[in-house]
């Protein structure tokens, strides 16, 4: 089949190259000819594990090419995708879609007859209905389809999520709509990859639904962990015992500094905005939004607690920037709050992440210091915080550690060690939900 991708952010390339992986001619489109140039010299913009090799082989298969020019790269296309960026608005919660409109617009006078339109931005419901709209004032006796195909990746592990996804959904509007992407998805249906197939707007609010329930059980355990540390109980064997229930399930049951990223944050805020727009409010949802910020600010409070109150010209080693690991995607971190809190209570910051430095740079300012490695932020600081949950974070050689801090102080916000080997190796050591250990306990 041929496909064409609209939009090559985060979503547009990974789900472009992985229906090149399937065996689809994919033309991957944007308006950036210099992004478009970069990706046909086999530059990444986005940092995601496994996503340049994947690029490169179906480039030199011929399967996966990329354009700045809109007629020549929808050109054939059996399905054209919108793929484009779907940022809040200017309104607390509003979508701002005028990228996924402006793109209709731009498809509209070069769609050849049968084209479907699908959306893989996160769309609020019924946008399906004006992108119809849209096309058919700009070509007038065109005959095409609208659908859904919400994506369900994580940053991180999104080749793997697509590629091996728990389920598809398309929303169509008719049964050749359908086939077309059931013929499109076919090597994961033949894999018995479940799929569910709904109408339109279904879809579109099916994946706002599924990103705030998950965003929702983040936000409970967070909740819980703060019982926990107040009664001594502990929150891993409290989410263990939960998640065992196979009706609540072990995944996102792992406490942390808030949800962050390009979904959970967006898309909570927009379900807000759209419910309480159609005078449907979704009350549950509006509390975890709220949990969430509180949540980032009561981190600053934990940092505090564990240097006794006393921040004004401690030197502060942050591990991590990202929102999580395997991504230097920045938005919505929970080190955007943390850090400027840290700064403005007198703090000096000493900061690393394995990729996201660069974006970082952009968006914090202040009494930090850019480290390359691990080491240099380490030594001679006060105290170590642990803020995204990077792999060589929880790999770290504990008693070099101990040297190169000031003091053996770790605040770790991701969990990443037993209260026991931190014990042993004689640091005082705050986490989530658990006990703190303290330098007089590792020493009896």
């Amino acid at each position: 089949m041929r496909v064409a991708m609209v939009g090559t952010g985060y979503v547009g390339l990974v789900s472009g190259t992985c229906f090149a992986e399937m065996g689809a001619v994919v033309a991957c489109i944007d308006n950036d000819a210099a992004k478009i140039k970069r990706l046909r010299n086999g530059q990444i913009p986005i940092y995601e594990p496994g996503l340049d090799e994947l690029v490169k082989k179906n480039k030199a298969a011929g399967r996966l090419t990329f354009h700045d020019n809109i007629r020549q790269g929808i050109a054939g296309a059996d399905i054209v995708f919108i793929a484009v960026g779907t940022p809040t608005g200017i309104y607390e919660g509003q979508t701002d879609l005028s990228y996924v409109y402006a793109a209709a617009e731009e498809i509209a006078s070069y769609l050849q007859q049968g084209t479907l339109v699908v959306t893989k931005s996160t769309v609020p419901v019924k946008t399906g209905e004006r992108i119809r709209k849209i096309i058919s004032k700009k070509n007038k006796g065109l005959k095409f389809q609208v659908a859904s195909n919400p994506e369900f990746l994580r940053e991180g592990c999104a080749i793997k999520d697509f590629l091996e996804p728990d389920r598809i959904i398309i929303g169509v509007e008719s049964q050749t709509a359908r086939r077309k992407l059931e013929k499109l998805y076919a090597p994961l249906l033949d894999r018995n990859v479940p799929i569910l197939v709904t109408d339109v707007k279904t879809a579109e609010l099916t994946k706002y639904a599924a990103n705030a329930f998950l965003a929702t059980k983040i936000a409970f355990v967070n909740e819980v962990a703060d019982l926990c540390e107040k009664t001594g109980a502990n929150i891993e064997d409290v989410s263990a015992g939960m998640g065992l229930d196979h009706r609540i399930g072990k995944d996102y049951m792992k406490p942390g500094p808030g949800y962050g990223g390009s979904c959970f944050p967006k898309d909570t805020r927009s379900l807000v905005y759209t419910a309480n727009k159609l005078g449907a409010p979704t009350h549950i949802v509006a509390t975890v939004i709220e949990a969430n910020e509180r949540r980032k600010l009561n981190m600053v409070d934990k940092i505090s607690e564990a240097a006794q109150g006393a921040l004004r010209g401690k030197k502060i080693a942050v591990l991590g920037l990202a929102f999580k690991a395997n991504t230097d995607d920045m938005r919505d971190s929970s080190s955007l709050v943390i850090i400027p809190e840290l700064l403005k209570a007198g703090a000096i910051i000493r900061a690393h992440d394995p990729e996201a430095i660069s974006h970082a740079r952009n968006l914090l300012s202040g009494n930090i210091v850019w480290c390359e490695d691990k080491e240099a932020a380490l030594k001679g600081a006060d105290m170590a915080v642990i803020i995204t949950e990077w792999k060589e974070y929880a790999q770290l050689d504990l008693a070099a550690t101990k040297k190169l801090l000031k003091k053996p102080l770790i605040v770790d916000l991701r969990n990443l060690y037993t209260l026991e080997e931190m014990e042993k190796a004689g640091f005082t050591y705050v986490s989530i939900g658990r006990n703190p250990v303290t330098k007089i306990k590792a020493r009896k």
